[in-house]
């Protein structure tokens, strides 16, 4: 399905070379690119893309881990592609990209923050994916997601359980409570926010997570518990 080109020529020029690839069909690119909010654009919005692109996306990193991991359970690759997979993950690529000066929303979708903001960008990198596969086919996705998540798939913290509900389990078994997350704080632009996030466990002194979205940063908080705890081993963890 050819779509019209919109993208300015020095835009296109600047995302293909961080993407690594130059479209034969340059109105995908556009494609990939245009949320539905965006009515006057003739591109279309990325809707199919995001469905074709997240099924592309989860051939290419279960490939990827049953390579890397030889010896890894059908759980832990499951816990591991489930993480790279994830909103926050797409979204974290995004950001890497600086995709957010590329897409083109509606007045109403730039004023969206936090979680709604981050599937926004975590959408586009799905739509970006189906777009790669339809102009050069597999190797070309395979090549662009191996790029940007080849690296975050040997991250040594990749098999870990999802945080909160590690947190959960450990405080329900060891005090009989349940965690509780409070947003202290949330700054920056609508593109790029930072959300700070303390979590408190009874009986145990609370901990603060900075990130990008709310429940990125409630995982650091959680995280920074597990770690002090000595629940889980102790990792870098980025801001």
């Amino acid at each position: 399905m050819t779509k019209t080109q919109t993208l300015p020529q020095a835009d296109r020029v600047r995302l293909e070379a961080v993407i690594g690839h130059e479209f034969a069909e340059k109105g995908r690119l556009d494609w990939a690119l245009t949320h539905a909010s965006a009515r006057t654009h003739k591109a279309g919005n990325y809707e199919r893309l995001e469905f074709l692109g997240d099924r592309v996306l989860g051939l290419c990193i279960a490939e990827l881990l049953f390579q890397t991991f030889g010896t890894a359970t059908e759980g832990e690759l499951s816990v591991r592609l489930n993480q790279l997979v994830s909103a926050e993950t797409c979204a974290e690529v995004a950001d890497e990209m600086q995709l957010h000066l590329f897409i083109r929303t509606g007045a109403d979708v730039k004023k969206l923050t936090g979680k709604r903001m981050l599937n926004v960008r975590a959408d586009v990198v799905e739509s970006l994916i189906a777009a790669l596969y339809l102009d050069g086919g597999l190797e070309v996705a395979r090549k662009f997601i191996l790029r940007y998540w080849e690296r975050r798939a040997i991250r040594p913290d990749g098999a870990r359980r999802d945080a909160k509900t590690e947190l959960q389990e450990w405080a329900h078994a060891k005090f009989g409570v349940t965690p509780v997350y409070r947003v202290d704080d949330r700054s920056g632009p609508d593109h790029d926010p930072r959300f700070t996030v303390t979590v408190e466990v009874a009986g145990t002194a609370p901990e603060t997570g900075i990130e990008r979205s709310k429940r990125a940063a409630e995982q650091v908080a959680a995280t920074r518990i597990l770690e002090r705890e000595g629940v889980w081993q102790s990792q870098s963890i980025q801001k």
